[in-house]
């Protein structure tokens, strides 16, 4: 095939399509060319790829956790544009000051690998690899600017700036800094001040005798006032209403049957006294606030007394109706201003004190100061950060390319596809085509398309944690081999890519045909299945049926005759009914009768048979049992594909990419012996066969051997013709 552009591909195939070879530079400066309808897949998710991490991360350039096409053309693009020779993509060498073009874009990652170099103390080399660059915050100290615009706390001297740096991260969260550290950005430094100065505005729109109506402690005042003002408005009610009708002094005040219900109670817990009244309606118009008081509300009377009526009427015992109207009144201003409150973020981590201190500090000046120092570096550091970059990708994009442009590792029998998360042992068998999942029932949904005998299991690593988790799902596709043992709750053991092992417990079956030899097998199966069944159930049901009567006869409802006075038998038994046991046996009889009739029909037909007429009848009869359930079968195994286990997992596969049976005894393998090695045949614990069926079959070749004899079915020679008697006249009788 030739592109546009002249370009000249090469294309195998594999998986029932045409697939495109990626073998030079050349194929990929002309990717971009080359129509998509051709490539074997058009996005990918980032997770659950046997592949770099930071690698992926650079591809996914919007960082929406996955990565398409034009993201693999850039960075096909981009790592072109910086290396001196292409073609050391398809080599295995190390990346050396020379690997590098004499563009602007190489010359400033040459700057940046000397610089790298010098920092390690190797300048005297020119070799750098990925382990060089593998920890960020090595090259990128905490302290130090590296030019990502985020600074942390680290980077400030100001003892004040770093609180003010820890207050934003506690207040609106913070972004990894290339140290490794959290830090904050102009965008979270803009966003805390302008919700700063919101709170700040609010603060200045109040006046001094809103703010602080009990002094210092206005706060506490109003809280207190808050908490108390209905039980208080309570109490001066019930004085008023007692002045008005003196028969209520006794009923507003607690019941005695009240305090003799609550004598009865544990009183630790004031819950229950909370309930009455402030105080006895014995003190008037006067609210005491030292002795008298309702238990349950002591401490909160004692709160009253010393931050709201201190500051107003001095120390004293209790207040009246109006000094408490007075009180209230005091709070109204500051009660209608604190519900213009701002309901922001940083309102619950910071007071609004430390907030306004904030604003006329203008600490968000000094911080915005700080990333713009930051930014300075941006020109080093990028460097640093390409080069990195391009290290990955000299290690790994064309692995990328060869699972995303075509599934050339996924159909190289030494190799395996990045989606392939390692090796399944169960049942005798083991399997390669191992995927990680999310969730096996979503999965499975989807994935049953693939036409595939699918086993989700849940993989457990208790104590051992692999990549921070202790336990994933995956799913295996099992392409050969027998599936009489594959059932839920069935064991097994997975080996990951990086030959860690893990418990694997079958949590989820998808059945579908395996190959077409089982399927030959599957019919006699099922009625094997479906007999054994019903004789078990009918074994049990005569079981149960004997425990039942058993039961009934020696339980200890049953009813022993004696021995000594046996019934007349005339009582014990019923008539004997001959007529209705003679149509019984009638019935037996002609039934009998014609299951003999038909088996002597059907004997008589095979055995009107020649001999090799008699191959060809089997053949028919296990045609027709087997025969559907293997087309069957065949039809599904080449339908069979990886594409919908692929689509699950969040794909989009671009074709079908086949799972043809012969390559599918490659993904599952079976038990072989090793080369060489000795068996013995006798099982000491091996069960005895019966001899009957050894001599039924005997029995079946002598009759059959007998009555082709009989009737010549062995072709036996021609006898010869017989010869016609000749009549002779009766012998004259002489007489004398």
């Amino acid at each position: 095939m030739t592109s546009k552009t002249g370009h000249h591909w090469q294309f195998f195939r594999a998986g029932g399509f045409d697939q495109v070879r990626l073998e030079s530079a050349a194929d990929l400066a002309a990717l971009r060319s080359l129509d998509q309808k051709l490539w074997a897949t058009l996005t990918c998710p980032v997770v659950n790829l046997e592949l770099d991490p930071r690698m992926l991360s650079y591809i996914d350039s919007n960082g929406d956790g996955r990565i398409r096409a034009p993201e693999i053309l850039d960075a096909v693009d981009w790592t072109l544009a910086h290396l001196a020779d292409p073609e050391a993509l398809f080599r295995e060498e190390p990346v050396t000051l020379s690997s590098f073009n004499d563009s602007a874009k190489g010359q400033r990652l040459t700057l940046s690998a000397r610089r790298l170099l010098q920092v390690m103390g190797r300048a005297e080399t020119d070799s750098i690899s990925i382990k060089d660059t593998e920890d960020l915050s090595a090259l990128f100290p905490a302290g130090e600017a590296n030019g990502d615009g985020l600074v942390p706390a680290t980077m400030v001297a100001d003892a004040e700036l770093k609180q003010v740096i820890g207050e934003i991260i506690s207040c609106l969260g913070g972004e990894k800094d290339r140290s490794g550290e959290q830090a904050v950005s102009a965008t979270l430094i803009n966003e805390f001040f302008a919700q700063a100065k919101a709170v700040f505005d609010w603060h200045q729109g109040a006046s001094v005798a809103s703010l602080k109506p009990f002094g210092e402690h206005s706060a506490s005042a109003i809280a207190v006032i808050s908490k108390l003002r209905d039980k208080v408005d309570d109490y001066f009610t019930r004085v008023e209403l007692a002045a008005y009708d003196p028969r209520a002094a006794d009923i507003m005040n607690a019941g005695k049957a009240e305090l003799e219900r609550l004598s009865a109670l544990s009183l630790a817990d004031t819950t229950e006294l909370a309930e009455l009244p402030l105080a006895n309606l014995q003190h008037g118009a006067f609210l005491p606030l030292r002795e008298g008081v309702n238990p349950a509300w002591q401490s909160a009377v004692e709160d009253l007394r010393e931050w709201a009526v201190k500051p107003l009427f001095g120390d004293q015992d209790g207040i009246d109706r109006e000094q408490w109207r007075e009180m209230v009144a005091r709070g109204n201003d500051y009660f209608a201003w604190w519900s213009q409150r701002p309901d922001l973020a940083i309102m619950g981590q910071l007071s609004v004190e430390r907030i306004v201190s904030l604003v006329e500090q203008n600490a968000q000046e000094l911080l915005l100061a700080e990333v713009a120092r930051d930014m300075e570096q941006a020109g080093a550091a990028e460097g640093l950060v390409d080069l990195d970059k391009l290290l990955r990708f000299k290690r790994g994009l064309l692995e990328l390319l060869r699972n995303f442009v075509s599934f050339y590792d996924f159909y190289s029998p030494d190799r395996k596809a990045v989606f392939q998360a390692g090796r399944l042992y169960i049942d005798g068998k083991s399997c390669d085509l191992v995927v990680q999942v999310a969730d096996a029932n979503a999965h499975a949904a989807i994935a049953a398309k693939s036409e595939s005998f699918l086993l989700y299991c849940n993989c457990v690593r208790k104590g051992q944690p692999v990549r921070g988790r202790e336990s994933m799902t995956i799913v295996a596709a099992v392409t050969a081999g027998a599936e009489h043992e594959l059932m839920v709750g069935r064991n097994g053991l997975f080996y990951d890519r990086d030959g860690n092992d893990w418990d694997a417990t079958v949590i989820k079956v998808v059945e579908n045909a395996i190959s077409v030899r089982l399927a030959f097998w599957s019919p006699y199966r099922r009625v094997a299945g479906m007999v054994s069944d019903q004789i078990q159930k009918m074994a049990s049901s005569r079981d149960n049926a004997l425990v039942t009567d058993a039961a009934s006869k020696v339980g200890p409802g049953a009813v022993v005759p004696a021995a000594a006075a046996p019934a007349p038998a005339s009582a014990a038994a019923k008539t004997f009914d001959i007529a209705k046991f003679a149509g019984i046996f009638a019935a037996i009889g002609l039934a009998l009768g014609a299951l003999g009739a038909a088996l002597a029909a059907v004997f008589t037909g095979l055995l009107s048979l020649q001999w090799w007429q008699w191959p060809l009848v089997l053949v028919g009869i296990i045609a027709a049992i087997s025969g559907p359930s293997m087309l069957m079968a065949w039809f599904k195994l080449r339908r069979r594909s990886l594409g919908p286990i692929l689509d699950a997992n969040g794909w989009a596969v671009n074709t079908r990419a086949k799972i043809s049976i012969p390559f599918g005894t490659t993904l599952t393998q079976l038990p072989h012996l090793p080369e060489g090695s000795a068996r013995s045949l006798r099982d000491p614990y091996a069960e005895k066969r019966p001899v009957w069926p050894a001599l039924l079959a005997v029995v079946i070749v002598l009759v059959l051997g007998w009555t082709a004899w009989e009737r010549n079915w062995l072709g036996s020679a021609a006898a010869p013709a017989e010869t016609p008697a000749v009549e002779t006249a009766p012998e004259a009788v002489i007489s004398e």
